[in-house]
């Protein structure tokens, strides 16, 4: 009687034993999977941050759609009374859209061609050869970096100005064709992450077949470094078209060089109010609205997520296989 008492109170104990270790597992997890809790707080910090992220862009779009009355209306917050493409027709006068995304593109498309394909070259070098002087030309690429923009475009200019390429797509072509694109370092490391990836034994099993250098950048070591690229002309493509400063110095300054200049969108985003003022001199209200404004802005940023959304599988595919080892 007492053994079946206790074997009883035992079973009893290990059954309470169990819906606790079910119970710590659903709600905090274990080691093969994660907990609700841990779930909970995870969406709750994925949340917070797509809605930091999404907020300006949901609030450009809303408002680039909307009237003068709604504007002024505080009823109105997300939902226009109605859609007003005006906005836009407006805006792709002002910012000169058709010839002005034609130089956007030679300015940012052309010099980011350029510049993957002489960072992939660098790249292989520094990863696969042996060479004197090898850690300085790699200290002397990563100061190319570390150094600001504002200690080397006074020397840039009058060089540029000397070869009389300002105001031309060669003042970004040709630095780009020379190494000294838009942060080429970081273009550089990561094919020289990707060229590392390769074994070593397959470079002298095709070296012992008899290729060549050239034969053995082109069958073996390119095929696996696709999504180098990929990476490398997306960062550039951004960084050639986000770029201000230098683009109104060395491109869309007409005052000097030749007598045509070019300029891109985000250029044309910082003069709009200038440019919408000046195109609407003559009618009797030129005062430009938040809802034009905006989209101007929407127009600049819309090729960009356009072919981020058409690569985003590559790209996210590339950027995990960024580091990995084999």
């Amino acid at each position: 009687m007492q053994k079946s008492v206790l074997m009883r109170e035992k079973g009893n104990s290990s059954n309470k034993e169990k819906m606790k270790n079910s119970f710590r597992r659903f709600f905090f997890g274990s080691y093969e999977k994660s907990g609700f809790l841990v779930k909970c707080a995870l969406y709750i910090v994925l949340i917070v941050i797509s809605y930091i992220y999404l907020y300006p862009l949901l609030y450009m779009l809303v408002t680039s759609f909307m009237s003068v009355d709604d504007l002024v209306n505080d009823a109105v917050r997300w939902i226009p009374t109605g859609i007003k493409l005006d906005n836009f027709k407006q805006a792709f006068e002002v910012m000169d859209f058709k010839n002005t995304i034609i130089d956007t593109l030679q300015l940012s498309v052309l010099p980011s061609l350029a510049q993957v394909v002489i960072c992939c070259l660098t790249g292989f070098a520094f990863s696969r050869y042996k060479f004197k002087g090898k850690s300085l030309c790699w200290g002397l690429l990563i100061l190319t970096f570390v150094l600001p923009t504002q200690a080397t475009m006074v020397p840039q200019y009058l060089i540029f100005n000397e070869f009389d390429i300002i105001g031309t797509v060669w003042a970004y072509l040709l630095p780009a064709l020379l190494g000294q694109g838009f942060k080429s370092t970081i273009i550089t490391l990561v094919f020289y992450l990707f060229f590392s990836q390769i074994s070593t034994s397959q470079i002298e099993a095709a070296s012992l077949d008899g290729c060549g250098h050239f034969k053995v950048f082109f069958y073996i070591a390119l095929p696996g470094v696709g999504a180098a690229f990929i990476i490398g002309f997306l960062f550039s493509l951004v960084w050639y078209w986000n770029e201000t400063y230098l683009t109104s110095m060395f491109i869309s300054n007409t005052k000097i060089g030749n007598t045509h200049s070019m300029t891109t969108l985000l250029v044309k985003l910082t003069q709009f109010e200038a440019s919408y003022k000046l195109l609407n001199e003559g009618n009797g209200d030129n005062t430009l609205n938040e809802a034009i404004r905006m989209a101007g802005t929407v127009i600049c940023i819309t090729p960009l997520l356009t072919v981020y959304f058409i690569l985003q599988k590559y790209f996210v595919q590339s950027v995990d296989m960024v580091g990995l080892k084999d």
